[in-house]
């Protein structure tokens, strides 16, 4: 295992400081990156995709862990330090300074993978929901293990009749085991954010046969986009849906958050 400097120092040689316009904020704790690192289980020889690795903390866990690490880095201030961590770990990471929001990640991996980040909060909620989407599944990542703000977490892995349940909890659990790994105190970034962070770890398991992921997203979409009113009113724009609530016997003055995963796939495979 090489002989690598204190991270603080690393940030210090090269000048570093969080952008807060990138959504930055670099975490030190080795032994909590590490915790994180393993939350996927063995990822010897596994090939890995971080997103926003910053000056390379968790790059540093999932090299130690041996993945095989690809990371997408916006900030070309950082790219120098993870140089360093390249010829530290010799084969195991290859860097991509780029947009990840622009990016084909089945294509720029090219065999399955897991995604590994401290997601930048300005991009997590956009990039997750891609992630989950599409018709093709299982998708080639086999696990994302992400932190996120722990309100957002706390939204991914809710329960119908929560004020934290919507369409994040309907498209991540849909097709997809979520739950909230670990909660993250603020002092454990520098700088610290306004608020607490958590690590939300999801495995795909089998999708429900004849739902579009498309349909599904168009249908929370509109249920939760206005989700104080009775899915009659809701739904009223989504072509099928009330048809398909009445096939179901579903109550078309429930609203959004009483329905479970299973109604809205569900109505969704109704509508087609």
């Amino acid at each position: 295992m090489p002989d690598l400097p204190p991270l603080r120092d690393v940030i210090a040689r090269h000048g570093l400081s969080a952008s807060k316009a990138l959504g930055q904020n670099f975490l030190f704790d080795a032994q909590l990156l590490d915790r994180i690192a393993a939350i996927p289980g063995d990822l010897t020889g596994k090939a890995v995709l971080e997103i926003g690795p910053g000056p390379g903390g968790l790059t540093r866990a999932l090299l130690k862990a041996g993945a095989r690490v690809t990371a997408i880095e916006m900030d070309k201030r950082c790219l120098p330090a993870l140089a360093e961590l390249d010829a530290a770990f010799p084969g195991q990471l290859h860097v991509i300074q780029g947009d990840a929001l622009k990016l084909d990640h089945d294509a720029l991996m090219g065999e399955p993978y897991a995604v590994v980040a401290n997601l930048p909060y300005n991009v997590g909620t956009a990039l997750f929901t891609r992630w989950l989407g599409g018709e093709q599944w299982p998708p080639q990542w086999t696990s994302l293990t992400l932190m996120f703000q722990l309100e957002v977490a706390q939204r991914i892995v809710a329960q119908p009749g929560t004020s934290a349940y919507g369409r994040l909890a309907v498209l991540a659990q849909w097709r997809s085991k979520a739950n909230l790994a670990m909660k993250v105190h603020r002092s454990a970034f520098t700088p610290p954010p306004k608020v607490m962070s958590a690590i939300v770890h999801v495995t795909p398991t089998q999708a429900p046969e004849g739902v579009s992921a498309r349909t599904l997203e168009r249908l929370t979409e509109a249920a939760f986009g206005q989700r104080r009113k009775m899915l009659r009113q809701s739904l009223k724009g989504v072509a099928g849906a009330l048809v398909a609530l009445e096939a179901l016997a579903i109550d078309p003055q429930r609203r959004a958050e009483t329905l479970s995963v299973g109604e809205f796939t569900a109505l969704a495979h109704a509508i087609g």
